[in-house]
């Protein structure tokens, strides 16, 4: 029998409660998608219905995210999986590129948004309406804003950013590219980010999108993680190495 929620944060989408459902039960990305299009989730291979396709969520076409698995792992990556094959088939991955760019700027700059999205105190009801105001502010898509909405609505704004992380990758993966995380401990400028991309295209063979993060901590230089793979060219580490080999 599925577990019972412990409280009402999942009543209305019961994500995160681990079960011990058959494998008929619909998929995570499913309920997710459910609740951006009004749809209702059915259990079972589902016959003569386009909407679906079993064990992933699926609008329109056949195509499909290769290597997503990693991302659906998560939270965050099943949240950012259905907003990515709705805006997919919809044709509208620019328009959410652009808005999630938006919003993760605003994560950035204003104190005020990321107190909205991580406060715990803050509820519900007062979380869908601050979404509600801030939407058409920030100019966001339709579709975006209703994504926030249901992030809102179930309580996971925390969860923004790593959405955003997710997508960013999922929609390369879709363009043919590669995406590079790359920590710097300032900001880089638009020279310096052509250039890195410039750089990491040769030695890949393909193009390259890079995930910008700032972490004073570094000290200088930059940390490039490329899936598993990561070059750590900061000055920190190469403090701490020098400290190591001083000591030894």
């Amino acid at each position: 029998m599925p577990a019972q929620a412990h409280d009402d944060r999942d009543q209305r989408f019961p994500l995160e409660i681990q079960t011990e459902a058959p494998s008929t039960a619909p998929s995570p990305c499913i309920l997710i998608a459910c609740l951006l299009t009004g749809a209702r989730p059915v259990r079972g291979r589902p016959s003569g219905a386009p909407f679906f396709a079993w064990g992933h969520f699926h609008l329109g076409d056949d195509a499909r995210v290769e290597n997503s698995g990693g991302i659906q792992a998560s939270l965050s990556g099943r949240y950012a999986m259905a907003l990515f094959e709705l805006a997919r088939d919809g044709k509208s991955l620019d328009a959410v590129g652009a808005s999630l760019a938006t919003l993760k700027a605003a994560l950035a700059e204003s104190a005020d948004f990321r107190q909205l999205t991580t406060n715990p105190l803050v509820s519900r009801e007062d979380a869908t309406k601050a979404i509600a105001a801030v939407a058409p502010v920030l100019k966001l898509d339709a579709l975006t804003e209703k994504f926030l909405g249901v992030l809102a609505g179930n309580r996971r704004l925390a969860q923004l950013g790593a959405v955003i992380a997710a997508f960013s990758q999922l929609a390369a993966r879709h363009r043919g590219e590669t995406t590079a995380e790359v920590v710097s401990a300032h900001p880089l400028d638009q020279g310096q980010v052509d250039a890195l991309k410039a750089r990491l295209k040769s030695q890949l063979g393909r193009d390259v999108t890079i995930d910008l993060h700032v972490d004073p901590a570094i000290l200088g230089g930059l940390v490039v993680k490329l899936g598993s793979r990561q070059i750590d060219g900061s000055i920190r580490t190469k403090l701490n190495m020098l400290a190591h080999a001083m000591k030894g």
